[in-house]
Order: structure tokens, then sequence, then C-alpha cells
């Protein structure tokens, strides 16, 4: 919804400003001119992208409008189920978890916070970090293994802004394209009336506009926009890293926990009393300390 805002808010500013101005609306709808600059734009980006690449966008792009954004809700919630595996591993051992790990989908643990069951990247994350634990028994490398398995995300989660910027760079230059292609247009008037001749230069001129705008008020925050998402996810997992590292080191649950919170951005993080306020009303309550 924000981005829905921001963008009527470009084009809004863009337009009352130039009726203002005295300018009439009608003269800048140009749809030869769009044609030209988004058409070009859009297959040199096709023609830049791998197939991974390309579905990587189109996979991404739905998440400008309707974002999976992380949210304190999404920090209490996994703090939840995490408890719950520490606990049970503190109680009854690792094997006693073999089955949540085995199948996240399926298991009661994972599937009673609503938010974390349908992230399944995330319970794969968890699952297979406590398996290979399971399978080792040697903590010592698994946060190195959990750094790989991040950096593979980021760097999967960056193709899609990272190429359509690059496609928000080459707007102003297609603009210039479709504005020299009016000029040559202009050409074949140039001993028409001065209004005439003016309609046509400023049909020209309307390219390098609209080029500039599409890039610095359209495609340019929409890369913006995934890179953001991008870093809060990354940041996500680390906070899995932080809590999951601390527990397989032999800390009490709680205190494991409280090594992921306070690795969560200030902005999300829940205090202490929410955090155990949600852990009991979930049925994991932390054990009362000294």
């Amino acid at each position: 919804m924000l981005s829905i805002v921001g963008f009527i808010v470009v084009i809004a500013s863009v337009l009352v400003g130039f009726i203002l101005s005295g300018g009439d609306p009608r003269s800048i709808i140009q749809p030869n001119e769009f044609i030209i600059i988004f058409g070009a734009a859009a297959g040199a980006f096709m023609a830049s992208c791998t197939n991974y690449a390309f579905r990587q966008a189109l996979k991404q792009l739905p998440q400008v409008i309707f974002p999976k954004d992380i949210s304190k809700v999404t920090y209490l919630q996994t703090l939840s189920v995490l408890f719950a595996l520490f606990s049970k591993m503190h109680r009854e051992g690792i094997i006693s978890i073999e089955k949540d790990i085995e199948d996240p989908a399926s298991s009661a643990i994972f599937t009673s916070s609503p938010l974390i069951a349908k992230d399944m990247q995330a319970c794969h994350f968890i699952s297979d970090t406590l398996r290979t634990f399971l399978t080792t028994g040697k903590a010592d490398e698994l946060g190195e293994l959990m750094d790989i398995d991040m950096e593979s995300i980021s760097a999967e989660l960056e193709v899609a802004p990272h190429n359509l910027e690059k496609m928000a760079e080459s707007l102003p230059g297609m603009g210039i394209v479709a504005a020299v292609l009016g000029v040559v247009l202009t050409m074949a008037y140039i001993d028409a009336e001065p209004e005439v001749l003016g309609h046509h230069i400023g049909a020209a001129l309307l390219g390098t506009f609209l080029g500039i705008l599409l890039c610095y008020g359209i495609f340019g925050p929409i890369a913006t926009k995934l890179s953001n998402l991008q870093a809060e996810r990354v940041t996500y997992f680390r906070f899995i890293r932080e809590s999951v590292m601390a527990s397989l080191k032999g800390l009490s649950p709680i205190i494991a926990l409280e090594y992921g919170r306070r690795s969560i951005p200030p902005y999300y993080r829940p205090t202490f009393l929410e955090m155990e306020t949600t852990l009991k009303g979930t049925g994991s309550s932390p054990a009362p300390t000294a």
C-alpha cells in the first residue's frame, strides 16, 4: 500500500505542478513516446537477463505492491517456535525433535505459528541446521554453514533489484532515443506554422521527460524497495542464526532466545516482557529465573 501511495504522489505532483504552471495535461499524453521508451527498456532488460534472473524478477515484482513484510509479530512467532524446539531439546535431548525437523510442514511446533508455517524457507533454515547437528553432534562449524546459507539467500534476493536498477538507469537514455526520433519527425514540419512546429517539438522533448520520470519516479524506487526487502529478510535470518547457535552451544532456551532477541533491529525488537507473554500464551512458558 505504501508503494502505491508513493507512486500516486509522484504522478500527482508532476501533473498538478504542470497544470498550475498553465500546462494542458492532454499535451503530455503521447502513447508513442511511452511505447518507444518502455518497450526498448523492457527489451534491453530481457536481453540482459538469464532465464533464472528473469524468473526472479517476475517472482519478486509483486512484492512491491504486496510485500511479505517482516514485522514484530513475525519475530515473536519465530521466538515461540524456537523456544518450543529448544525446550524439547533441553528436556529430552536432540533426538526428541527428529520428527519435527524431518517434516516441518506436519510438525505441531512449526504449524502452531501461521507466519512461520507459511515460510518454508525459514522452516528449512532452522530444521536443516538442527538435522545436521542431530547427525553429527558437532556445533562448531554450524555457524559458518548457516552463514553460507544466508549468503545464498541474499544473493538470490539481490538478482531482481540489481537488474531492475540497471533497467532504471537505462531509461533516461531511452528517453533521449525517443526525443531524437521526435526531432527527426519534426524536421518534416520545418516549414509548418509555428503552432504546428511547436507541438511536434514539445512531443519530442516529452521523451526525455518520460525517461527521467520513469527512472527516478517509478523503476528506481521499485529496485530500492526490493533491496530493502532483501535487507530485512537477511536480518531476519541472522536473528534465527544467533538463536540457534546459542542453543547449540548449550545455553538454556531462554538465554538462547535472548541472544536472538537482541540481534533484532530495535524497531521490531519485542521487549523481554512481550516475548515472555507470547511464550506463555502459546504454552511454551520459560522457566522462572532464580
